[in-house]
């Protein structure tokens, strides 16, 4: 990430959107840019290094705020991209200022160092934009670096920080934002605690979904900073809870004793607590302590068709075709087609009206030529146009072989712009994979309305923010393996007369960050759910050549994955 000294404007879509994602282009307020140069000159540093300089908001505020501590310092730093470097005269730097500042790789080709100040916004550039080469050569860097490999979906920020902590001076300081995956991803515990058994982790610092940096950005920032001296067992985690707050600064400037007025929240913890519960997470209380959801359903992801666009089908397309009403499910594809907590069938009759996608075409695996003729067509209609290549479906035997999925007593909406939750399907559809099938057991309908009391208390949603991945605005995502480790709190529990104590195993908090660590399911860390139903739009446009339909009706590709 580079930076800029006013808000960034960012391009609601298309290839300038694209271009910034490319590069990891997302820029840094002058707010924070002033907090982080404040803790790396407290070290009383008179030279700033930047490894990722951009357009030089980070540099330009260590000027300003050497120039407020009446301090005179040297800047340099490095960056790749030359034209966003151009930028870095509105940020008040001179060509004197910028004497230092090579265009070079830092990961691969670093300068000499040390650095007794380093400050940066890495490019977040997640492991699936990294072509295959630069990932190999990235594993061996943290090989080189860690003594062991990273998990092969750490992104480049992160090795932009190992990189940084490798030519960090002794009692140097490094200040970093990046975003919450690097604490949150299934590598982060390898990784912090190397970082933690040999560096001084000082200080985090998160922000409130309303004081993001990075309004609009699909990412939960988090500052890192870091003194290269003896490890202390404690740390300050602070929360920003208002944006633009200057409190953060004067925090860091006074060695974060000052006590924040407003616009801030502030405890000191244990390092080893933060790296159980997790570094972007605050400290937990004991009391969200219970069973866990696994102790009492099964949780499957939602159905991976592989292609939504050929697949899933509106009432109208399906007449069209003559699909046979054997081989069609009542399905859910998008959180947002769901409104409240529920799934009726006066839902999906409202939804069918207005003409979105409720049926999944759902073939067995019999030989393609034993299936009634409408649906041969079909299917013969998709090889002709490719999907049958598409890389999920083309594992499967035959191709067209769909997932089976009985329908869930209850769904949870693990990813979305809205508030993640828990929804009753009153009208057993079965659901895609914007969802997670939660299967109580036993299948008792008293037992099933106490489970759903349950997960749809306060309390309990509380506690997604302790197993699942934070995104931007808030958002949430909870893999299957890790919803089942969700504390249902004791207190819940045996209010709505679930077993506890005794009855039920207990599972603390503590336990369940370090237990979903140790692994994903099949679609962990987003993976190929982000490539489920591409190319959609070009799938519906050949089905309505197929049935005839004159007017195009927005495709259902990715974004109902």
């Amino acid at each position: 990430m580079t930076t800029n000294r006013k808000q960034q404007r960012l391009p609601p879509g298309g290839p300038a959107r694209e271009a910034l994602r490319q590069k990891g282009q997302f820029w840094t307020p002058a707010w924070v840019a002033g907090a982080m140069a404040a803790y790396v000159l407290r070290g009383g540093r008179d030279a700033v290094f930047d490894p990722a300089v951009g357009a030089g908001a980070l540099l330009g505020a260590a000027k300003t705020v050497a120039r407020e501590i009446g301090r005179r310092i040297s800047l340099s730093g490095t960056e790749l991209d030359a034209e966003t470097l151009g930028g870095a005269v509105n940020e008040g730097l001179s060509p004197e200022d910028l004497e230092h500042v090579e265009v070079r790789d830092f990961v691969f080709n670093p300068p000499a160092g040390p650095f007794g100040a380093v400050i940066a916004n890495p490019p977040y550039i997640r492991h699936h934009r990294l072509p295959a080469p630069v990932k190999a050569k990235l594993a061996a860097l943290g090989t080189e670096t860690m003594g062991r490999r990273l998990d092969g979906r750490a992104g480049l920020h992160v090795y932009f920080l190992l990189r940084a902590l490798q030519l960090l001076a002794r009692e140097g300081r490094l200040a970093f934002i990046m975003p919450a995956d690097t604490c949150e991803g299934v590598f982060s515990s390898a990784l912090w605690h190397w970082i933690t058994a040999r560096y001084r982790l000082e200080a985090v610092v998160t922000f409130a979904p309303d004081a993001s940096p990075f309004p609009g950005v699909d990412t939960n920032p988090v500052i890192f900073m870091i003194r290269n001296c003896e490890p202390r067992p404690s740390l300050f985690w602070a929360r920003c809870t208002e944006a633009q707050t200057n409190e953060l600064k004067e925090w860091v400037l006074s060695g974060f004793t000052r006590a924040p007025r407003r616009g801030m929240e502030v405890h000191e913890r244990l390092v080893s607590e933060g790296l159980r519960v997790g570094l972007s997470r605050p400290p937990l209380e004991e009391s969200r302590s219970g069973p866990p959801l696994g102790r009492f359903a099964r949780v499957l992801r939602g159905i991976a068709t592989g292609a939504n666009g050929f697949f899933v089908l509106t009432r109208k397309e399906a007449a069209a075709l003559r699909i046979p009403r054997e081989f069609l499910l009542r399905a859910i594809g998008r959180t947002r087609d769901v409104a409240g907590d529920q799934v009726t069938p006066q839902m999906l009759r409202e939804l069918e009206s207005r003409g979105r996608p409720t049926l999944l075409f759902s073939p067995d695996g019999r030989p393609l030529d034993e299936f009634p003729a409408p649906v041969q067509d079909y299917l013969r209609l998709g090889e002709a146009i490719g999907v049958h290549k598409r890389p999920l479906i083309a594992t499967r035997s035959p191709w067209y072989r769909m997932e089976v999925r009985e329908p869930p007593p209850i769904l949870f909406a693990y990813l979305g712009r809205r508030n993640a939750r828990f929804i009753r399907n009153l009208a057993r559809v079965v659901p895609l994979t914007g969802f997670l099938c939660v299967y109580p057991r036993p299948a008792d309908p008293r037992f099933l309305e106490a489970l759903w009391l349950a997960l749809s208390d306060p309390e309990t949603i509380g506690n997604l923010l302790f197993v699942g991945k934070s995104y931007g605005a808030g958002a949430i995502k909870v893999e299957p393996r890790a919803l089942e480790t969700l504390p249902i709190p004791a207190s819940v529990a045996s209010k709505v007369g679930l077993p506890v104590g005794e009855e039920a195993e207990q599972i603390s908090l503590f336990e369940t960050y370090q237990y979903i660590r140790e692994g994903e399911g099949q679609y962990g860390e987003g993976g190929n759910s982000e490539n489920v139903g591409r190319g959609g739009g070009q799938i519906a446009h050949q089905r309505r050549r197929k049935v005839g339909e004159g007017s195009p009706r927005r495709g259902h590709a990715s974004a109902e994955a």
